[in-house]
């Protein structure tokens, strides 16, 4: 799925500004390479917001196009993941796109 096609399909959904503003940050973090929810707080307009990031990628509608999984914690380690698979299936796509 496109970055058009994904932005689109996001508009779809009924969500506050601040989700929007952390899913589209999330969308430009390129494959291997990860972000902490603090870097993506700061993307976003919210520098101080980032223990809200991790509500707002709680709730990614469209998980894996969004990519939260290459969201990570400040001190390197993976942190949580909502999709399928928990913390695990974070893990291996991380591993799979060569970001740990």
């Amino acid at each position: 799925m496109g970055r058009k096609t994904i932005l689109a399909k996001l508009e779809g959904y009924r969500m506050s500004e601040f989700r929007k503003r952390v899913l589209v940050a999330t969308l430009s973090i390129p494959r291997g390479e990860t972000r902490t929810y603090k870097q993506v707080a700061a993307m976003a307009g919210s520098p101080d917001a980032y223990r809200a990031v991790g509500t707002a990628l709680k709730n990614n509608p469209l998980s894996p196009a969004i990519p939260c999984h290459r969201v990570i914690k400040s001190d390197g380690s993976i942190g949580n993941y909502s999709g399928n698979g928990g913390r695990a299936a974070k893990l291996r796509l991380l591993k799979s796109e060569g970001a740990v």
